[in-house]
């Protein structure tokens, strides 16, 4: 059984309103949904891109960190 990859880059996203949504897109042929979280005002989430993961959307009013930067969504 192959191990799963750890090495894929990591944000931090911080929400700034209640009821902030980050949803997981898979990698491949067809983009799919593949998990959501919702977080609460100033709750933090830190997410990572993976073999299965190949992009993240945010509804709502968040900070997003990364090693390329700072944004903010939902403004």
């Amino acid at each position: 059984m192959k191990e799963p990859s750890i090495t894929g880059e990591y944000i931090v996203i911080k929400a700034l309103e209640n009821g902030v949504n980050i949803i997981g897109l898979t990698r491949g042929l067809d983009t799919k949904f593949h998990h959501t979280e919702k977080l609460d005002k100033g709750e933090v989430m830190i997410a990572q891109f993976t073999e299965h993961t190949s992009a993240m959307k945010i509804r709502g009013k968040a900070q997003i960190f990364t090693k390329h930067g700072q944004c903010e969504s939902g403004l």
